[in-house]
């Protein structure tokens, strides 16, 4: 070794010492902790002791030398820390970083260079939604004894994960379990809550990461409800064994050969994680597998031993620390299966060990599904579902079980009756999962709040334009587009496949490269999908001159254009002669074997083949309904052809198998959507629905993450009082079965500087005409000629432009008018009135006066006359959801004007938008809207009588008109004596928005 050699080597080992004991705690003097370490080493390791030799190296070091992974991986950690008692700035921040260099002592440069090497993440964190809580889940109270989480954070580190990443699931899994009650409390205590991710985005590292946590920290007995069918029990199963479990738990003595992992090339490959020797032997504890990879739970054999937990000491309970830090793990992945279930049940009654003892951890995947009660309880001899009644049971027998949901699709969870406490409502915590770098959700395959007109959008700048094929009917009859996605999926297996061989930013193997066909659930259905899809398939005629000029065209109209601004550094062939070698050898990949498709329905009659993705190399075509709908990850998949139809919101997006990690290959994702199909007298549109499924789970996540932040210390919500952030923006996809909509009454809503919009107006001719008879003067007030305004999102160089009438009202002349409009549903706008009338007669007033804007058209049409003026204003053709609740009524690009003028945006770039901006100000947009059985036969400028017409309208109050105390919310109930019993409002039958 050089000396220069042996100095780095040197160098690297005394900060690995240093930042090693720190590792747990917060930032110490650099310097004193070389010098400390150095003191062990070789003498020579004095002078590498100081700042200026690390700043030495700093300034010519790359963000991949080690000596900057090892400062990475801990100055993450740092910004991470959620409970950073000896910091007082928020997690990821400039002020929290600069506090840990404080702490270390390093001077200005030191720090200059370690944040270019190391920039700090602004990722967002993981937002919660929770009662209050005892504080036992501390380092100091785990000192020594965390064993599997170390084991499974090395591990991911090991492949590949970022560390910002690991950091980020760190400081995830620590807000759950903390939440959880301390296994070792001499009082038994069950907490329930819900995690809610994203379709497809990880979910499973996050509850394998808790499980391991909750089993450092004394947990004993774990149970993970693994969905509804095997195939997903087992994914689930061979993932928390291969990455939890370990070699030597799966073992326990045997040979490698005995394993039930045998078959599974990972586990030939070591990549299963292994301790080295049982971990008991080690000064850990073991896990007992209660389940394998192919056997769901069965009755123990000879009785029930395996479930047995010996104590050491029988005179203390098991839950005491002297038991329970020496007793061994059980885990469990169970199907949702009513008799599986009733076999655990009836097991666990056998225990000799009191049940009050066991600790135990129930986790939920996919805890919307099967597991929420759909009978109403309030009828008479009403019973709950199967499953739903052996998880009550299940709780109800262990009363130190902690119930933890895993969802993508809340809606349902929230909405069960709080009340109810057999029942599984989260009712200690909500945790929202950040959406995590890489992840390609419904947000990728659509073009939200967009201005863009259609003549401007590019491959580039439109999500939709990129990723998205419609499957026109028409031509769907003769299979056209089905022959075009299924062209789409060879050309993009060979694209895979000259990356292979080309090399690029991202050179990898891709292991998996998949098709997926969804039309229908029905078994029928996929024999005849079956046959048109073989038939397609060998007739396509790949090596002929037809097949290949089909796949050239599609090559130069779609892949070549989509690839070349959004390959992301990939390898991008020149022109299809370039990629031309590759189309033969993806033809062999795929069905080289004569089986290039898999139908997984459970047919045997005509599943040709197992879309097992742990044994094998796939790429394959799949055709599949409710086995691939759900939880089940497509592993490589490129091409969806969707055409299912949902009636609800939460089904609808699980179907989204599309939504997930695309590493290399996103510029390839291609989304062939049916649009709009007919559904009884309606027109409908998948991508329309998965775009508002977007809207609702965004809004739904920017509700939580503003009501989460405590005040005073104190939530400003708890998980009872959520169901009020549900939203729905379209009238046929409902987030969830009206059943479960149980909920909350609003009492005050304040919303200083946002966008706030009613939906809840009258249906009653009289009530129609009163209101308009309302707000007819205000328009009449208007300016007679329209303004043209704009606002520019200059990060995303996007300008939302609109004309409008103007004009301004004053503050108490406002509150006169909206106090007097009539409503639907009058909860709905009752928190808003509230805080309208909170802002308007405090002393001082925090508002001065309101703008008035009534949007244009800018082509002519859609114009009627309105008063006695003789005056024409656009009108707008919505349609109510659900009565008497129209979906979103505003038009997007109206609203950040708005919001400038009432103080909530930057600066907008137009000058007429900023003359309109006061202190004290807010805006009113009106909306004059005619429903459709209006709008038959209506002619431009025609006059409508004052009752078919809705006056609806958005507001922004001022963004200055903040409360004193902070709060955002204030709640109440029917019945103040029964705290947190859902609530609906009872005379319209319309749950409060």
């Amino acid at each position: 070794m050089t000396e220069p050699d042996a100095a780095a080597a040197l160098r690297l080992d005394l900060h690995a010492r240093a930042l090693g004991d720190m590792s747990s705690g917060k930032p110490k003097r650099l310097v004193r902790a070389l010098e400390y370490q150095a003191e062990d080493l070789a003498p020579e390791a004095m002078d590498l002791a100081t700042e200026a030799d690390f700043l030495s190296v700093l300034r010519g070091a790359r963000a991949t030398d080690q000596l900057v992974e090892m400062w990475r991986k801990q100055l993450t950690r740092w910004d991470y820390h959620e409970n950073a008692l000896w910091s007082g700035h928020p997690p990821r921040t400039d002020g929290r970083r600069a506090e840990a260099y404080a702490l270390l002592g390093v001077g200005e440069e030191t720090g200059k260079h370690l944040d270019t090497l190391v920039p700090v993440s602004k990722a967002a964190g993981t937002v919660v939604i929770s009662t209050e809580h005892k504080l036992w889940y501390t380092p100091q109270s785990l000192q020594g004894r965390p064993w599997y989480w170390p084991a499974y954070r090395r591990l991911l580190t090991e492949k590949g994960w970022p560390e910002d990443v690991v950091a980020g699931l760190d400081e995830a899994t620590d807000r759950v379990v903390e939440r959880l009650a301390d296994p070792t409390a001499p009082e038994a205590y069950q907490s329930k809550g819900l995690v809610v991710g994203y379709v497809q985005s990880g979910k499973t590292a996050n509850f394998a990461g808790v499980i391991a946590k909750a089993m450092d920290a004394g947990y004993r007995l774990v149970i993970v409800l693994g969905g509804t069918l095997n195939m997903l029990r087992a994914q689930t199963q061979r993932r928390l064994d291969m990455e939890l479990v370990g070699r030597e738990n799966i073992m326990r003595g045997g040979t490698e050969y005995e394993s039930d992992y045998a078959d599974d090339p990972a586990w030939s490959q070591g990549k299963f994680a292994a301790f080295g020797a049982m971990p008991s032997t080690l000064g850990a504890f073991d896990i007992h597998r209660m389940t394998t990879r192919d056997v769901d739970y069965q009755s123990l054999q000879q009785g029930i031993a395996a479930l047995e937990s010996d104590k050491q000491e029988p005179g203390l309970p098991l839950c005491h620390p002297r038991n329970l830090h020496r007793a061994a793990a059980r885990l469990m992945v169970v199907k949702k299966n009513s008799t599986v279930l009733e076999k655990l049940v009836k097991d666990l009654r056998k225990i000799q060990t009191p049940l009050s003892e066991i600790p135990v951890l129930i986790v939920d995947d996919e805890s919307d599904e099967a597991s929420v009660n759909t009978s109403n309880l309030a009828k008479p001899d009403a019973e709950r579902t199967a499953i739903n009644r052996k998880i009550s049971e299940l709780l109800r027998m262990l009363p130190r079980a902690q119930y933890v949901g895993y969802t993508a699709t809340p809606f349902a969870n929230v909405f069960i009756d709080p009340s109810d406490t057999e029942d599984i409502f989260p009712k200690d915590f909500i945790i929202s999962l950040p959406r995590p770098d890489g992840y390609m959700g419904a947000r990728d395959f659509h073009d939200l709040d967009s201005d863009l007109s259609e003549e401007e959008r590019t491959f580039a700048n439109s999500n939709e334009m990129a990723h998205v094929r419609s499957i026109v009917m028409e031509d769907d009859e003769d299979d056209t587009c089905l022959e075009r996605a299924m062209d789409m999926f060879l050309l993009t297996a060979a694209m895979k496949l000259y990356r292979e061989d080309k090399g690029g930013l991202d050179d990898r193997y891709f292991q998996h490269h998949t098709m997926l066909i969804h039309e229908s659930v029905r078994q029928d259905d996929h024999r005849e999908l079956l046959a048109r899809v073989t038939r397609l398939w060998w007739n396509a005629g790949y090596s002929g001159a037809a097949g290949r000029d089909r796949l050239r065209t599609l090559f130069d109209t779609d892949v070549a254009p989509v690839s070349a601004v959004r390959a992301d550094g990939q390898s991008v062939p020149a022109s299809f002669e370039d990629l031309a070698p590759y189309i033969g050898p993806a033809v062999i990949r795929i069905g080289g074997d004569d089986k290039p498709i898999i139908v997984v329905n459970g047919d045997k009659d005509i599943e040709t083949g197992e879309a097992d993705f742990d044994k094998r190399s796939i790429w394959k075509i799949l055709i599949g309904g409710q086995k691939l709908a759900r939880g089940f990850t497509v592993e490589g998949l490129t091409v969806s052809y969707f055409r299912r139809r949902a009636g609800n919101a939460s089904t609808l997006m699980q179907m989204g198998r599309w939504f997930g990690f695309r590493k290399g290959y996103q510029d390839l994702v291609r989304l062939y959507l049916g649009r709009q199909e007919a559904m009884g007298k309606k027109e409908i549109d998948l991508y329309e629905g998965f775009e508002a499924i977007c809207r609702d789970e965004e809004a739904f996540r920017a509700e939580l993450a503003q009501y989460s932040v405590t005040v005073d210390g104190r939530p400003q919500v708890t998980p009872d009082q959520v169901p009020p952030l549900v939203w729905q923006h379209i009238p046929w996809l409902k987030p969830t079965s009206p059943n479960k909509m149980y909920n909350s009454r609003l009492v005050t809503v304040r919303s200083p500087g946002e966008w706030q919009e009613p939906t809840a107006y009258p249906t009653k001719t009289v009530d129609l005409r009163h209101n308009t008879n309302l707000w007819t003067p205000v328009l009449d007030g208007l300016s007679a000629e329209s303004t043209r305004l704009s606002y520019r999102f200059a990060e995303k160089n996007v300008t939302h432009r609109f004309p409008a009438l103007t004009g301004r009202m004053g503050s108490r002349e406002l509150l006169d008018l909206v106090s007097r409009a009539r409503w639907g549903a009058p909860s709905q706008f009752a928190p808003h009135l509230d805080y309208l009338r909170e802002i308007t007669m405090s002393e001082p007033a925090q508002v001065d006066d309101w703008i008035v804007l009534a949007p244009q058209h800018a082509q002519p049409g859609k114009r009627i006359r309105l008063g006695s003026s003789g005056r024409t204003y656009s009108y707008f053709g919505r349609d109510r959801r659900r009565a008497p609740l129209f979906g979103a009524i505003s038009d997007v690009k109206h609203r950040a004007a708005a919001m400038r003028i009432a103080g909530s945006l930057t600066d907008s770039g137009d000058a007429t938008v900023e003359g309109l901006v006061a202190p004290r100000r807010g805006v009113i947009v009106l909306y004059p809207v005619v429903e459709s059985a209006h709008r038959t036969g209506l002619g431009e400028g025609d006059s409508l009588d004052p009752s078919q017409v809705v006056m609806a309208f958005g507001f922004v109050a001022p963004a200055s008109a903040r409360s004193d105390d902070g709060r955002v919310l204030r709640f109440t109930t029917v019945d103040s004596s029964q705290e947190g019993v859902a609530i609906i409002d009872t005379a319209t039958g319309a749950t409060s928005d």
